[in-house]
């Protein structure tokens, strides 16, 4: 099928058009691309041969000068690279800008500036507390309800989907051990996130209000924060995670940009407790997002986490990573935190799926509790677009190798 006559259906028809970072086969040039179906548009090439005023913008080897740009000319761009799609008298100068999606590479569609990671699905949180302290009144810290949970991640091992995951080592410590061991983590697992990626910076000593969210961030994407959870339950007391979850986060090589999801917004959860007016959302416009993911271990799905049970939303997260004045800079990446649903098959872990090793997952190559060597997990995940359309999110694949 010609490139520009999308399949009716298709989740990267025009109405989507995300933005990655690609490089043809015998060129190690990156330049900035548009997904429409099955292949990728040499975004900047097309800007140039069509004499675009963003021509500067999108003719880079990566998103940040974009992102930096500011809301104005994302808007502007999504414009015309809609028109550029769909106006019949653009194909002929266009054609030779597309590559099939299967001939390119992709890369790291931006440079990551810093990297933060939240803890904003109730259900998730609920399920660990019942995991480790089943005798707790209430599965919740005392905090949880009051503000967005979260952990300052490192932004250099950030990678791209289809990148290898090496089994971490670290110290770890079961409960009857005598003392810590030294090896490679024996409980591997996955967490299904959204990442929310930063465009326009802000001042330091400047919070950014919950109304100002979409001023500043440019798009989303789906990120698998990888956690070693024995590494994890040794080091963590009382700073919090290190090594358990610095060792790789993979995102997709795609950025949806939120105009692409005007149709998926919807009003988060009530909200059970007052909030401080930094983070009261009760007249603001809704801040969730009607994202369907799917989680895919060796081809076989295990779960289906809904991402509008999301209890913060992502304008609370960015308020309150900035309410203590910390800037934002282009490329500032953070995670949703696990995303889990209300039943066993929503949930966004194995920790939870496998209740911490105690049910094991039946999948056609054999039982897992945690990730073995050789294991290939996906997320995919799809959103409501205009007129019953789909938007697909890119997805999110890696393969965990021996360390």
């Amino acid at each position: 099928m010609p490139p520009f006559e999308v399949p009716e259906g298709d989740p990267f028809g025009p109405n989507n058009l995300p933005y990655g970072v690609f490089s043809t086969s015998g060129s190690s040039d990156r330049r900035v691309g548009v997904r429409l179906g099955d292949h990728v548009l040499d975004a900047g090439a097309a800007a140039l041969a069509l004499g675009s005023p963003y021509a500067s913008l999108l003719a880079r080897p990566t998103l940040n000068p974009l992102l930096a740009a500011g809301r104005t000319a994302w808007s502007d761009v999504r414009r015309a690279l809609t028109a550029w799609v769909t106006v019949p008298a653009h194909r002929e100068t266009l054609a030779p800008l597309l590559h099939p999606l299967a001939e390119v590479t992709l890369h790291l569609p931006f440079e990551v500036a810093d990297y933060v990671d939240f803890y904003a699905s109730e259900n998730h949180a609920r399920n660990a507390g019942r995991i480790f302290r089943p005798d707790a009144a209430d599965p919740l810290t005392p905090n949880w309800k009051h503000l967005p949970i979260g952990y300052h991640g490192r932004a250099g091992t950030v990678v791209v989907s289809g990148t290898d995951v090496v089994r971490p080592s670290g110290q770890r410590k079961a409960p009857s051990d005598a003392a810590p061991v030294f090896g490679p983590s024996v409980r591997l697992d996955i967490e299904a996130e959204v990442g929310f990626v930063v465009g326009t910076p802000s001042p330091q000593g400047s919070p950014v209000a919950l109304a100002d969210f979409r001023e500043h961030v440019f798009g989303l994407c789906l990120l698998n924060d990888w956690s070693a959870r024995d590494i994890q339950a040794w080091e963590y007391v009382p700073l919090g995670p290190f090594l358990g979850k610095s060792f790789a986060t993979s995102v997709s090589a795609w950025i949806t940009p939120l105009d692409a999801l005007e149709e998926a917004r919807v009003t988060p959860p009530p909200r059970t407790h007052p909030l401080l007016p930094y983070l009261d959302d009760a007249m603001e416009e809704p801040a969730g997002y009607d994202l369907r993911i799917s989680i895919a271990i060796n081809g076989q799905t295990v779960s289906e986490p809904p991402f509008s049970t999301m209890y913060w939303t992502a304008a609370q997260q960015l308020a309150h990573l900035t309410v203590n004045g910390a800037s934002l800079r282009t490329g500032d990446l953070y995670g949703s935190g696990t995303v889990s649903g209300a039943e066993p098959g929503q949930r966004g872990s194995l920790l939870e799926l496998t209740w911490n090793g105690r049910d094991p997952l039946e999948l056609p190559d054999g039982k897992r509790t945690y990730l073995e060597d050789g294991d290939v997990v996906t997320l995919s995940a799809w959103a409501p677009g205009p007129g019953g359309s789909r938007v697909g999110l890119g997805e999110v694949s890696g393969r965990v190798v021996a360390g």
